[in-house]
């Protein structure tokens, strides 16, 4: 169990080595992300995150994540959020639950450029489960599950990294397929 936990942190590492400013990014809802634009430059032309970005302009989280950062996303996608209840995020962006949007939002933003590599080396530093602190305040734990980041909530729920590594000017974005809950 040891050797094939190691052998896949291992493939990861090396999959996810750090993208240098210049590399090409991966592909994102059908759109070049440039690792010379912020993390909203780039988010605003995936059609995979439009959920996402119109949540984080009802929060007003629009200037901090265009700012100098850096920060380590975990973005989910529109087919994330459609895994919510019913009616959820049309709740969540009402300007009355904008504090609890804000708590949500920020709980997948963790302060530092993290990427796939440095994540993995966390987890192998901690036999198996790395601890993220995230902005607002909570943590997530994570770990891999069949040679994928998976990250665990506050409520035991899963979201595995289905893209990682989108460098950005002021951090990295990993996208996600489930949203986490604080």
């Amino acid at each position: 169990m040891k050797s094939l936990f190691r052998a896949g942190v291992v493939a990861l590492a090396l999959a996810t080595v750090a993208t240098p400013a210049l590399a090409k990014n991966p592909m994102v809802g059908g759109a070049a992300m440039y690792p010379t634009k912020n993390i909203i430059q780039n988010a605003v032309n995936s059609k995979d995150h439009t959920t996402l970005v119109a949540a984080v302009k009802a929060a007003g989280l629009v200037g901090t994540l265009s700012g100098k950062g850096p920060f380590t996303v975990f973005a989910p996608t529109n087919a994330a959020f459609d895994k919510l209840p019913a009616g959820t995020v049309g709740e969540l962006v009402k300007p009355e639950n904008k504090a609890t949007l804000t708590s949500i939002l920020t709980y997948h933003v963790v302060a530092g450029r993290l990427t796939a590599a440095n994540i993995a080396a966390k987890i192998k530093a901690g036999k198996g489960k790395a601890t993220l602190t995230t902005l607002s305040g909570g943590t997530l734990t994570a770990s891999m599950m069949g040679g994928k980041l998976m990250l665990t909530d506050a409520k035991g729920g899963m979201s595995h990294v289905t893209i990682g590594n989108v460098m950005q000017s002021n951090g990295v974005i990993h996208v996600v397929d489930t949203v986490l809950m604080p």
